[in-house]
């Protein structure tokens, strides 16, 4: 079998021509005047206005809202850094441990109190207390 010998199964309906007399009655299913009710009717995408109107909304041209930040367990930090290296939301985000925003390292905050047994700096994240407390007792630093 190939291509050119293929044909359709059911045959396809006939398309219905509305405004010629018979069954459907005086206007034919399109209602009574207007733009929809004549032949050839093109009313507008309704996607248009709603772009159109987005320009008029409050606070269209304002700055964006802040985000907030990831949250990153120190669980999973401790097992992905080992002795010593600098936690930034860069190397989160290099570890695979945070998710970038238009391409760019997030806002992130380290949650927990997990018992570590390696020393940490961390740089550029804001820190529960929790965590701060377990990489204080750690010996690690917080800047």
């Amino acid at each position: 079998m190939q291509m050119h010998n293929l044909r359709p199964v059911h045959k396809r309906p006939a398309r219905k021509r509305v405004g010629r007399g018979g069954k459907r009655g005086t206007y034919s299913g399109r209602g009574i005047k207007g733009q929809k009710a004549r032949a050839g009717n093109r009313p507008a995408p309704v996607v248009r206005e709603l772009f159109k109107r987005y320009p008029k909304l409050r606070g269209y041209r304002t700055a964006k809202r802040q985000r907030k930040p990831q949250a990153v367990s120190l669980e999973a930090v401790a097992k992905k850094f080992s002795e010593g290296q600098v936690v930034s939301p860069q190397t989160l985000l290099e570890k695979g441990l945070v998710r970038a925003i238009k391409r760019n390292a997030p806002a992130v905050k380290i949650v927990g109190s997990a018992e570590l047994a390696t020393k940490l700096s961390v740089h550029g994240c804001t820190l529960s207390a929790g965590a701060r407390k377990s990489i204080e007792k750690s010996g690690g630093k917080v800047a």
